[in-house]
């Protein structure tokens, strides 16, 4: 078996993957926690926009404001309430051994969020946190969705930001199981392509990370 200690100065490598399906993502992000925790694989950010699809989270509960959704909708291991990923969303997905960088949960969820507070001032956004609701929040909209899964110290799925996502896809749902409304990046700035966006974003997490 490798020595895992040997694979925490290198940072993690960073993959922009493109427009995926959900599930396949979902498994790869399982099969690479485990083989971490293991001491077979790297540390990893991969990056990606998703076919159109809803997720709920370990606790069930139910979010949504209509009984039927117009896309699938998929239980998984993640924290966090009913959200959507679909088009014109960057989805990142670090997979990250929390016990041998010796970082706690709510230090980890606190730095994700400041990556992409991060690269929002860099397109002259004030974005931030909003206390007691994971994600990250332009004014009274929500702009940023973060859910997280812990397994044998490892972190796995991410953040989801709306770059530029039709707003009918949130219309079913409560963002966070609020009453508030989800908002676009692109309402505010115009954002580069996608894919220099995740290579920002990747860039500026992992840096984050090393500090």
């Amino acid at each position: 078996m490798r020595d895992t200690e040997d694979l925490l100065p290198t940072p993690p490598t960073c993959h922009w993957l493109g427009r995926q399906p959900y599930l396949p993502i979902w498994q790869q992000m399982q099969q690479r926690a485990a083989g971490v925790a293991a001491g077979r694989d790297a540390e990893v950010i991969w990056s990606c926009e998703h076919d159109p699809v809803y997720t709920t989270g370990r606790r069930g509960i139910d979010n949504r404001v209509t009984s039927g959704l117009p896309a699938p909708l998929v239980g998984i291991d993640r924290g966090g309430e009913t959200t959507f990923h679909g088009p014109g969303q960057l989805l990142l997905y670090p997979v990250i051994d929390l016990r041998r960088r010796h970082t706690g949960v709510r230090d980890y969820v606190h730095m994700l969020e400041k990556s992409c507070i991060d690269l929002l001032a860099e397109l002259d956004i004030d974005a931030t946190r909003r206390c007691g609701f994971p994600g990250v929040w332009i004014g009274e909209g929500k702009v940023a969705a973060l859910g997280i899964r812990v397994s044998n110290g490892v972190a796995y799925h991410g953040m989801a930001l709306n770059l530029d996502v039709d707003p009918h896809w949130f219309a079913a749902i409560k963002p966070c199981g609020l009453t508030l409304s989800a908002v676009n990046v692109k309402a505010y700035a115009t954002p580069p392509p996608m894919a220099v966006v995740a290579k920002k974003w990747c860039r500026g997490f992992a840096a984050l990370l090393a500090d």
